[in-house]
């Protein structure tokens, strides 16, 4: 594995191990002693898996403390346009954000600091995400920022959302307690 920084603090990218032959591809996706080796301090609580369609925008998610987490979010299916947005105040990237495509023909990862939000844009149907969590879901934490509120371009007029995902707050509503 080998870890590329970039210009949000802490935030990671992970270029995973992949093996292929003729019977198709392999991808380490995580590996205790890597994280422990870059300083990635992540015990993973949960994990789990989105699918979605193209145009689906999911985001921009995080969990208050006591509950927030890293993540360490990568494709397995399709192709994504990922977005974090740094909250936490005491941060030299506080309020910046970042894009970075993930797809799965390209085996990376990102490794998202905890006080960060998180969101995406699926680029093709039946793409699968998949997200690594160093805390347990509380549902009393999760919580998010309106996606169109930060000046991220997300080159779509017409996105596919959930409702509760159109409702969060604009950034400039939001009082980060990170």
């Amino acid at each position: 594995m080998n870890i590329e920084t970039l210009p949000i603090l802490d935030l990671k990218l992970l270029h995973l191990f992949q093996s292929a032959d003729e019977r198709g591809d392999f991808v380490k996706t995580f590996h205790a002693k890597d994280f422990e080796k870059y300083q990635l301090d992540m015990e993973i609580k949960e994990s789990f898996y989105s699918i979605s369609n193209k145009n689906v925008i999911r985001g921009m998610h995080f969990q208050l403390p006591p509950s927030q987490h890293s993540k360490l979010v990568f494709c397995s299916q399709g192709a994504i346009v990922d977005v974090v947005l740094d909250l936490r105040k005491a941060s030299p990237s506080y309020l910046q954000f970042i894009s970075i495509d993930l797809q799965a023909s390209k085996p990376q990862a990102l490794f998202i600091p905890a006080g960060c939000a998180h969101g995406f844009k699926s680029l093709a149907d039946h793409t699968i995400t998949n997200y690594f969590v160093s805390s347990e879901y509380d549902a009393s934490t999760d919580v998010g920022i309106h996606y169109q509120s930060f000046g991220f371009d997300w080159g779509i007029a017409n996105p596919i959302l959930s409702k509760r995902d159109q409702s969060f707050p604009s950034i400039t509503e939001f009082q980060s307690p990170f």
